[in-house]
């Protein structure tokens, strides 16, 4: 896939059991930062949290990532992908938080597309998809710009227990690495 000069350099670190990335998850635990998830977690769930970040290490069923810029290789954030059904289909959700002071400069969108790059060479599914709410622009606006397509608004459970209204965008990656259309 061929990128615009002005493109966002980014490199996405795989995810490891390192007191760094534990870190990054508290700083993106702020009220302003979970205000569309349902808030700041606990010391307990961020723990857990890293865990299974942690545990997430086949690029076919699903990664975490800290987000670097570059040239600066200074940690901005973080974006990853894992495997679940949606309407009867096997799919791939992402999701990702660029740390406010970071925030406005197309870093998350480069980091979506990059991911989107990594999980169709290494991926099994052929789609991608985000739920962001519907009432945030901004994720939804990194969708689109990450080329994603929205499809609808749906009822979604996040986190366990709480239901919101999201909108369903969907990548399309292709042929899965399993060699299924």
């Amino acid at each position: 896939m061929v990128r615009s000069a002005s493109e966002v350099p980014v490199r996405l670190e795989p995810w490891a059991d390192l007191p760094e990335f534990e870190a990054l998850l508290h700083l993106t635990n702020t009220p302003e930062m979970t205000d569309h998830l349902g808030g700041p977690e606990s010391a307990e769930a961020i723990a857990a949290r890293h865990r299974r970040y942690t545990a997430l290490v086949d690029d076919a069923t699903g990664r975490m990532f800290r987000i670097v810029l570059l040239p600066q290789d200074e940690v901005v954030g973080s974006i990853g992908y894992w495997e679940r059904e949606w309407q009867g289909e096997q799919v791939y959700e992402t999701g990702w938080g660029v740390l406010p002071a970071f925030q406005g400069r197309g870093i998350a969108a480069a980091a979506a597309r990059a991911l989107a790059d990594r999980v169709r060479t290494h991926g099994r599914h052929r789609s991608l998809h985000a739920y962001p709410s519907v009432d945030h622009p901004a994720s939804n606006a990194i969708c689109r710009k990450a080329g994603f397509t929205l499809r609808d608004s749906c009822t979604f459970e996040y986190p366990p227990g709480s239901f919101m209204r999201c909108n369903d965008w969907r990548l399309e990656l292709g042929t899965g690495a399993d060699g299924t259309p």
